[in-house]
């Protein structure tokens, strides 16, 4: 990976391209009429993004795998429900609806043809890919996600903030350490122990029976961390009720193998990439065609005028 020092900004994409997908009306569509809307809410949010947010750096982080096999293996149910179709070979197909499907490959050409850094690792998901920036980053970095996980990332000492999108793109949720401390209780660090306690059925995450998110926030406030509510487990004088020590004694399983599941990697191989903002098109050409082939109009014109800007 190259050295960034300016500010960086990671896209979560399948996250940012399924809200587009579902706020953007069907009716937008190619002039052959498959439907782009997808494809033209995204491009019209990085145009949003990068307007306000001026960043020096750019990467559209991708899922090359997202249910990876080591994690799967430590908890089966993990993201078992959003299974369309398992996989001899390779990662099990996700369920998507069937427009959206066909627009992924066309974002990632346009993406490739402007020249927008694109990166997926085999075997890893875009949230370790983002995981491993944000560690490997010399600057502040803005990470855009509507995924709550990527709140474990939060360090207001290194500059590291989550930009959480509310409605559309226009109104983002700037996630620092105070936002997390108001809402959950924690800092940063705390959130995938507060997580991985709470479980989260969006993820197939049993958490802890009768451990909700409250519970967990007061659990690590008294406690420090999961190892120091282990402690307090095996700590008869330490302030558990008898229920609370009972359920967290017999989640030992599960909190032995959580940890790994639900912290973002940062020691991903990441490819030698240039995230430097593009200011021009890598490939006119090709751009040229696909704004054609798929009707991208005013959509990609106001992002190119951005970017020149």
């Amino acid at each position: 990976m190259r050295s960034v020092t300016g500010r960086l900004m990671l896209l979560d994409t399948a996250s940012l391209y399924f809200r587009a997908y579902f706020g953007v009306p069907e009716s937008v569509r190619a002039p052959d009429g498959t439907p782009v809307n997808a494809v033209r809410g995204l491009l019209d949010f990085i145009d949003r993004l990068v307007k306000d947010h001026r960043p020096d750096h750019l990467v559209a982080c991708m899922d090359a795998d997202w249910r990876p096999q080591w994690r799967v293996e430590l908890i089966p149910s993990y993201k078992a429900h959003r299974v369309a179709r398992q996989q001899a070979a390779g990662p099990d197909e996700e369920e998507v609806p069937d427009t959206l499907s066909p627009q992924v490959p066309v974002i990632e050409a346009v993406l490739d043809a402007l020249g927008i850094a694109r990166v997926g690792v085999e075997r890893y998901e875009a949230d370790d890919v983002i995981g491993t920036f944000t560690a490997r980053a010399e600057g502040p970095v803005d990470i855009v996600t509507g995924d709550r996980d990527l709140y474990q990332l939060v360090d207001d000492a290194r500059g590291v903030r989550v930009l959480y999108p509310l409605k559309g793109v226009g109104t983002l949720q700037v996630t620092d350490e105070a936002v997390l401390r108001e809402k959950y209780g924690v800092d940063g660090r705390g959130y995938a122990d507060l997580a991985l306690l709470r479980g989260d059925p969006s993820d197939g995450l049993p958490g802890v029976p009768g451990i909700g998110e409250k519970t967990a926030a007061k659990l690590l406030a008294e406690f420090g961390d999961l190892a120091g509510i282990l402690a307090a487990v095996d700590d008869r004088q330490a302030k558990l009720t008898p229920s609370q020590r009972k359920r967290l004694d017999g989640a030992r399983p599960y909190l032995a193998v959580a940890p790994a599941v639900v912290r973002v990697a940062d020691d991903v191989p990441l490819p030698d990439v240039d995230t430097v903002l593009p200011r021009a098109p890598r490939d006119p050409a090709a751009l040229e065609s696909l704004a054609a082939r798929w009707g991208l109009g005013g959509s990609l014109q106001r992002l190119l005028t951005t970017l020149s800007g």
